[in-house]
């Protein structure tokens, strides 16, 4: 429930033989303190027959700083894990791949030398509110369309 900080009609008749009425519908969670009150605004309903009804909600400045294990983009860790896994796949052997056991062998040891290689180049990375997560290659190439179209449509 969410008493009104102001007990006034929200519902206001457009006919003179009809009473104002309080007409109050509200999605909040449950439990909330913070949410426990609202303002009616009846000098803002403009054209509308209903008063406007607000929460006031407080938002804190959060930090919310998460850290992951990553080869950054165009540093020297990407250039080393680039070299060691050519350096892997080079030195393959790759004889009698017509035997299961030899390829399943293979893949197996292909697998463990790149994650070897990962781990050997990775860094911990600080992801912060200033990353841009999201930001992807496809992003990248909409925006280098739009940069050379200059098309809002881009």
């Amino acid at each position: 429930m969410s008493v009104p900080t102001n007990s006034v009609p929200t519902r206001y008749s457009d006919t003179a033989s009809k009473l104002n009425s309080v007409t109050d519908l509200m999605f909040l969670q449950s439990g909330l303190t913070e949410l426990n009150s609202h303002s009616i605004y009846s000098d803002w309903c403009l054209t509308s027959n209903y008063a406007l009804l607000t929460v006031s909600i407080s938002i804190m400045e959060e930090n919310v700083n998460l850290s992951k294990f990553s080869i950054v983009k165009n540093s020297e860790e990407k250039a080393s894990f680039i070299k060691d896994v050519s350096s892997i796949i080079k030195n393959l052997d790759i004889s009698n791949l017509s035997i299961i056991n030899k390829l399943e062998d293979i893949v197996n040891t292909l697998a463990l030398n790149i994650e070897h290689a990962w781990n050997k180049n990775l860094k911990l990375v600080n992801i912060t509110r200033h990353s841009k997560s999201w930001w992807t290659e496809e992003c990248n190439r909409f925006l280098g369309n739009y940069r050379t179209s200059r098309s809002l449509e881009d």
